[in-house]
């Protein structure tokens, strides 16, 4: 008996300890893994299934799981300093326990595998994205004129905006994206906001790297535009934007938006505009002129 409850015991433990899962998204990776002895799978596909397989099983144990992505070159950097054998799984558990605490995941909720793995990618994307326009802010430093810096001022500007974008639209859903060129790539960031009639709901990680790129954009003045499109119940959908001038947001007309939205990037030619959309100019943001470059 009392061998029986030790046992009933450890199955209730084993469902309260979290566990990670650091997946291979693609072939690339998963071939780069093959390498290693250790790791016995032949091919990608019934890899992915048996990493399916057993987040299901662990959510009907009622373990709870999260999904990283395993990177095979950032996994044998991270062997080297540390000074692991990559073939061992003892060397994998450690990066995986790693990425846990540092890198993108996504909680395992049921989803088919093939619905999670782009979402954990678009993940991985935004927080490099974050990442990357966080570094380059900060490399702008200090004004030499009145010693502010100029990617803290430029951050605090760019959230006043996006304040008064979300206070100036209409009711409803808003999907904003905003884009940043320069080199060596184009940044680009969009950030989804749900009206219930009471309340708006955002994503705070999602806020937060849409107003560093923002910021990025007005701080280096590059070449940058911002959109939003608001979507009511019963209303068409509402699009318009602005382009990015001298540390401020410059209003694009209606045709210009139309013009954007109906022509094929990498083409040119026309095409259709969507049914139920309104392209229109913004509404004002109550805000004058602002000078030329960091102001003091």
């Amino acid at each position: 008996m009392t061998h029986t409850d030790n046992r009933t015991k450890r199955r209730v433990l084993h469902r309260e300890i979290a566990g990670t899962i650091g997946l291979l998204a693609d072939d690339h990776d998963f071939r780069a893994m093959r390498r290693y002895r250790s790791f016995t799978f032949d091919d990608h596909a019934t890899y992915l299934k048996h990493v399916e397989s057993l987040l299901r099983t662990r959510a009907l144990q009622g373990s709870h799981t999260t999904v990283a992505l395993f990177d095979p070159e950032e996994y044998a950097h991270f062997c080297t300093r540390k000074d692991l054998d990559p073939d061992k799984p003892s060397s994998r558990s450690r990066f995986t326990a790693q990425i846990a605490a540092t890198g993108p995941t996504l909680p395992y909720d049921g989803r088919p595998l093939a619905d999670l793995l782009p979402a954990l990618v678009d993940e991985a994307v935004r927080q490099a994205t974050w990442e990357y326009a966080t570094t380059l802010l900060a490399r702008l430093g200090a004004c030499a004129s009145c010693g502010e810096d100029i990617g803290r001022a430029a951050f605090t500007r760019a959230a006043e905006l996006l304040v008064r974008i979300l206070d100036t639209a209409p009711p409803g859903d808003r999907h904003l994206v905003c884009s940043v060129t320069g080199p060596p790539e184009t940044l680009v960031a969009a950030l989804h906001i749900t009206d219930d009639g009471a309340a708006l709901e955002l994503d705070e990680s999602e806020a937060l790297e849409f107003t560093t790129v923002l910021a990025l954009g007005l701080a280096t003045e590059s070449p940058g535009g911002l959109v939003i499109r608001a979507t009511t119940p019963g209303t068409p959908d509402r699009v318009y934007g602005w382009r990015m001038r001298s540390y401020g947001l410059e209003p694009l007309t209606a045709g210009e938006v139309f013009d954007a939205y109906c022509t094929d990037v990498e083409s040119g030619d026309l095409i259709s505009p969507e049914s139920n959309v309104d392209y229109c100019a913004p509404p004002d943001l109550g805000e004058e002129k602002p000078a030329r470059g960091h102001q003091h």
